[in-house]
């Protein structure tokens, strides 16, 4: 089995207190992994780790077999790409759809014609001429959403880390969003790393879960052994949490 990321031992200090503690964790090429637990468990700062916006105190990350710590920001971003919660906030107001997109081809595959590609990914996500044209305000946030995706996927990463990507939509755009994911994971070439505090949502896409609590991962396994059968007693409570019909 080939492994997209590789994560052994991530450790990250602030002052005394400890947010990541001795964190491993592998995703397979194609898979989809959860990292969840509640507010202030480790994942976020996970996340920041493995994208190289914090520099861990300990542990090595890997990307298809290459340590991002000795690759510049983009080549790394060319690896691994994240989705905010807040697509409004990750894109810039003062640019269009179809030239946000735009300006991430441009700097990563100069020369290349960006059209092509943007007609492609606006269609990969579900959006046409009318929102490419559209300022990010003038989105709904599901819309935005969808535009956040195409451009993380524009750099044709390895792995998409999704942090809590769709805890500020609906319950019928997150199904959408959640579909879409779906989709374009089967039709190849991207791996998920879930970033969530929602078991639900563990439970629709992906196929291992890592429990985090206070820094350190307290569980895993295969997702659905975890969510019907948890050994940890935290598991047990986050599980108790979650109305029975949400899986």
């Amino acid at each position: 089995m080939n492994i997209d990321l590789e994560v052994r031992g991530l450790r990250k200090r602030y002052g005394t207190f400890t947010a990541v503690d001795e964190v491993s964790f592998d995703l397979a090429e194609g898979g989809s992994l959860g990292l969840v637990g509640e507010s202030g468990s480790g994942k976020t700062t996970t996340a920041r780790l493995l994208l190289g916006l914090e520099r861990a105190d300990a542990g090595r990350v890997l990307v298809a077999g290459r340590p991002l710590a000795t690759l510049g920001r983009r080549d790394r971003a060319r690896l691994i790409q994240i989705v905010f919660q807040d697509p409004l906030g990750s894109l810039d107001p003062r640019l269009a759809v179809r030239e946000s997109l735009t300006e991430v081809l441009r700097l990563h595959f100069p020369g290349e014609p960006s059209a092509p590609r943007v007609a492609e990914l606006l269609d990969r996500v579900g959006l046409g001429p009318r929102e490419a044209a559209a300022l990010p305000r003038e989105l709904s946030g599901g819309q935005r959403q969808r535009v956040a995706i195409a451009r993380a996927l524009a750099v044709r990463p390895r792995v998409l880390v999704l942090d809590e990507a769709v805890a500020a939509l609906d319950v019928s755009v997150q199904a959408q969003i959640l579909g879409l994911l779906a989709e374009i994971r089967a039709a190849g070439g991207v791996s998920y790393l879930f970033i969530t505090h929602d078991l639900a949502v563990v439970g629709c896409v992906t196929d291992h879960v890592a429990v985090m609590r206070r820094g350190r991962i307290v569980e895993s396994g295969p997702t659905a052994r975890v969510l019907t059968a948890p050994e940890h007693e935290y598991t047990r409570l986050l599980l108790d949490s979650v109305p029975r019909h949400a899986f």
